[in-house]
């Protein structure tokens, strides 16, 4: 009987256990969560602004565990349009931004959102915001990025190609050697790239000149660079764009609370003292 006893008391907390490790995920997010919405009150209070983030990062998802990467898709160009329409019209907007981009379709439909808002728009991006955020960013009145901080091309892609790349192709061989389906996708991709730089010329703020909108549009679009290309600090102001780099203190600490997945062996490690906090992070 003691035994019986013995065993039953294991499985318990055998049980407890796995009731813990499941719920300990859900409870740790939550805090995440509260931190984060504590902080953004905070920079809203400084700014007298509402802030908008568009954060995606690895996070660890569901009881599983399994890293999910995220992309700019339709449900959050719906979110962060129903939030800008939440927001009186004359109020500043901050958009925080973080993403390797995503579907054009939604990136537009926040950009232009944000272009058709009443108030000073200013988008921050202390770390990257590439392609679809990079569309994004341009319909801001003020882009802040970090000093290190990285934009990059708008090229239309068509499946694993880009756009210009497949137009490209008609200048490069006789038109009778150019297989119908190489024709067909230079068509669409022509039409892509027409599109997207018409898009951007109607995006940018009127404080550029039609030229100088005309110049960033075709660059940006024309395939001049790689998709992935890293457009810093420098190079986006040689393109006319309004760039500053006043990232706040507070948009650093909001993004430590948008945390990787924890790996066993952390990638990177270091005892720096933030000099500005002199908090350790």
């Amino acid at each position: 009987m003691q035994e019986r006893g013995c065993v039953r008391m294991f499985l318990d907390m055998l049980m407890l256990f796995f009731m813990i490790s499941a719920l300990q995920p859900v409870v740790t997010q939550g805090m995440l969560k509260m931190s984060r919405q504590r902080l953004i009150s905070k920079i809203e209070e400084k700014n007298k602004s509402r802030v908008i983030t568009l954060i995606h990062r690895q996070e660890t998802m569901s009881i599983l565990g399994f890293p999910v990467m995220r992309y700019i898709d339709i449900n959050d160009s719906e979110k962060i349009i129903r939030a800008i329409q939440m927001t009186d019209p004359n109020m500043p907007i901050d958009m925080i931004l973080h993403t390797p981009g995503g579907v054009a379709l939604a990136a537009l439909q926040i950009a232009r959102a944000l272009k058709l808002h009443k108030g000073k728009v200013r988008v921050f991006i202390p770390h990257y915001a590439m392609s679809g955020g990079t569309l994004i960013a341009l319909a801001a009145d003020e882009i802040v990025m970090g000093d290190n901080a990285m934009l990059g091309p708008v090229d239309p892609q068509l499946g694993q190609y880009p756009a210009p790349s497949i137009v490209n192709v008609l200048k490069q061989k006789p038109m009778a050697s150019i297989s119908d389906e190489t024709l067909i996708l230079a068509d669409i991709s022509q039409k892509a790239i027409s599109q997207l730089k018409n898009g951007i010329l109607d995006l940018l703020p009127d404080r550029y000149s039609f030229d100088e909108k005309k110049n960033i549009a075709e660059i940006l679009t024309q395939g001049i660079w790689t998709h992935d290309f890293p457009i810093n600090v420098d190079v986006a102001r040689g393109l006319g764009l309004n760039v500053s780099t006043d990232v706040l203190p507070e948009i650093y600490q909001l993004m430590n609370l948008f945390p990787q997945p924890v790996q066993a062996t952390p990638s990177v490690e270091h005892g720096v003292i933030d000099r500005r906090t002199h908090r350790r992070f």
